[in-house]
């Protein structure tokens, strides 16, 4: 591969056709200035987000990296963190690398032990978390959503969760509801700009018990342009922080999420929770996904 290449990796999984796609772009610095040239390559690829290296240091292995989704620019991604990470490991070797990013720094641990792609573990920004507001957060969403109160579940109270983005966090109570997803993609991006939120995040715990760290999400994503995200890091870094500020989590704590299939896209993404921890981990593997020609454009 070559620097300049377009390249397309699919994030939190083995195999190309699973998993969350990203475009990444290794050397963005003749786009560094230009926002509009990004948001238009990125609608170009068509994926969720599209990852732009616009600065580096090799030496310290430090990189300044932007994300586009195909209207706008994101703050941070943490699909295409996984992807751009993976895609470094593969030409540069496994190791730490710095990304320095609109929301702040984030580490990445990249490292190619075992069988399978290389994997990456990115570190997040402080975590934080709040009540969500009944009547202006989840009385529109469950509106758009075509939900009822009573498709929630009491445990898991809505909350809005930051890892750099901040997103709506709705957990169902039943794993029917959360697959029969068809929304109103008008009326929910209209309330998620309002609010200034990046995804939806919709959970379901599996097994009963307070214990159980083991769920299933989708994530809505029409202010990108895109109907539903496959897998969507920076959104388990946030619940990461949700199940801490709730106190759900009492001790260091690897929590799964499984996302994207009910898109086919089958995903898994494991999120390190410390306790007193603001940051957490989300790891994760990725795959390049086979082009017939490389190249921007």
């Amino acid at each position: 591969m070559t620097d300049t290449d377009l390249l397309r990796y699919s994030a939190f999984t083995t195999h190309p056709s699973g998993g969350n796609p990203a475009g990444v772009v290794l050397d963005a610095g003749a786009l560094a200035s230009d926002d509009a040239a990004m948001t238009a390559l990125a609608a170009q690829v068509g994926y969720s987000e599209t990852a732009f290296i616009t600065e580096r240091d090799e030496a310290t292995r430090r990189y300044r990296v932007r994300y586009f989704s195909p209207r706008a620019e994101v703050a941070f991604c943490g699909h295409a963190t996984i992807a751009t990470a993976v895609a470094l490991a593969e030409r540069d070797g496994p190791g730490e690398l710095v990304f320095d990013t609109a929301s702040g720094e984030i580490r990445v641990q990249t490292s190619t032990d075992g069988d399978g792609p290389p994997r990456a573990t990115l570190t997040s920004v402080p975590t934080r978390s709040r009540p969500a507001d009944e009547e202006a957060d989840v009385e529109p969403v469950l509106a758009a959503l075509g939900w009822s109160r009573g498709d929630l579940d009491p445990s898991l109270p809505p909350r809005i969760a930051f890892a750099g983005n901040d997103h709506l966090v709705l957990a169902t109570a039943t794993r029917e509801r959360l697959a029969h997803l068809d929304y109103d993609f008008g009326a929910l991006e209209e309330v998620m700009r309002r609010r200034g939120w990046t995804t939806v995040h919709l959970v379901w715990r599996e097994g009963a018990g307070p214990d159980r760290f083991d769920f299933h999400a989708r994530d809505p994503f029409p202010v990108g342009g895109v109907v539903e995200d496959p897998a969507t890091g920076a959104a388990a870094a946030a619940f990461g922080g949700y199940l801490r500020d709730l106190g759900l989590v009492t001790e260091e704590t690897r929590v799964r999420i499984r996302q994207g299939e009910d898109m086919g896209r089958p995903s898994d993404l494991l999120v390190a929770v410390r306790p007193g921890d603001p940051r957490i981990r989300v790891s994760g593997q990725a795959v390049r996904i086979p082009q017939d020609r490389g190249g921007v454009g």
